[in-house]
C-alpha cells in the first residue's frame, strides 16, 4: 500500500487478494473514496454472479443407474415341475450356469467401472477447465486498470469488465430474454463500427471471457444470431456497451 495507488486495488480487494495490512489500509481509503467503494462493490457483485453461474454436475450415483435399469430386466419365469432326469441335467449344468452368471455380472460391473472412469475423467477435465477459467477471470478482475461498464435492455443487463493491460475482457449477462430455439447471443468487439466476433453466450444469464484481444476496441456489442454464430452481425445489437 506504500508503493501502490489505492485506486488500482479495487479488484484485488474484491477477490480477497490483499494482505491484512493492505486490506486494512485500503478499507480506510474506502471511507473517503466513494468511487473506489462503488467499484469494489461492483467487482464483488460480479464475482458473486460468476460463482453462482458456474456449477459442475457430478456423475449420477450407481444406485440411480441400477434403479433406472430395473424396468428393462425380464422377470424370472414361474417354476415348473421337473422330473428326476431334468433335475440331473440341471445339476450337471449348474456350474456352467453359475459361471455364466458370474461372467455376466463381472462384465456388467466392468462396464459400469469403465463408464464411471470416463465420467470421472470428464468431471476432472471440466474442473480443470473451470479452474483455468477462474484464474483468467481473477487475473482480469485484479488487473490494476480493470474497469466495468453496464448497459440495460428488455429487463436485463450486460456488464463488461476489461483491462487494457491484460488485453482481455469479460461479459456478464443478467436477466436477458432467452435467445429462443436455434438462436444464441453473440458477443462482438466494436472496432470503430466494425464488429469482430468475440464469443457465444447461449443463455440470457451467464458469463463469458471474450475471445481475442481488445486491440483498441471501442466497446462490446451483443446480437442475436443462429446457433453456432455468424461471421458478421445479422441484425442491430440488442446491447452495446462502450468502453468508458
Amino acid at each position: 500500500m506504500n508503493t501502490l495507488d489505492p485506486h488500482t486495488l479495487t479488484g484485488a480487494y474484491a477477490t480477497h487478494a490483499l494482505g491484512p495490512e493492505e486490506r486494512d489500509a485500503f478499507e480506510r481509503h474506502l471511507d473517503h473514496c466513494p468511487s473506489c467503494a462503488q467499484e469494489s462493490a461492483e467487482f464483488a457483485a460480479t464475482l458473486a454472479r460468476l460463482g453462482a453461474a458456474e456449477a459442475l454436475t457430478p456423475p449420477e450415483a450407481l444406485r440411480a443407474r441400477v434403479l433406472a435399469a430395473l424396468p428393462g430386466i425380464r422377470q424370472e419365469a414361474p417354476p415348473v415341475a421337473r422330473t428326476a432326469p431334468t433335475r440331473g441335467r440341471l445339476a450337471r449344468h449348474a456350474p456352467k450356469f453359475a459361471l455364466a452368471a458370474c461372467l455376466a455380472l463381472a462384465l456388467g460391473a466392468g462396464a459400469v467401472a469403465v463408464q464411471q472412469h470416463h465420467e470421472a475423467e470428464s468431471a476432472r477435465d471440466r474442473a480443470a477447465a473451470l479452474a483455468r477459467r477462474q484464474e483468467d477471470v481473477t487475473a482480469l478482475l485484479t488487473a490494476p486498470d480493470a474497469r466495468t461498464a453496464t448497459a440495460a435492455t428488455a429487463g436485463g443487463t450486460g456488464t463488461v469488465v476489461w483491462s487494457a493491460a491484460r488485453d482481455r475482457a469479460g461479459f456478464l449477462a443478467a436477466g436477458l430474454p432467452a435467445p429462443g430455439p436455434g438462436r444464441t447471443y453473440q458477443l462482438w468487439y466494436d472496432d470503430a463500427g466494425t464488429m469482430r466476433p468475440a464469443g457465444l453466450l447461449p443463455t440470457g444469464t451467464g458469463t463469458l471471457l471474450l475471445t481475442g484481444a481488445l486491440d483498441g476496441a471501442a466497446g462490446v456489442g451483443v446480437t442475436l444470431e443462429p446457433a453456432g454464430g455468424s461471421a458478421h452481425p445479422s441484425g442491430a445489437p440488442v446491447l452495446l456497451v462502450p468502453f468508458g
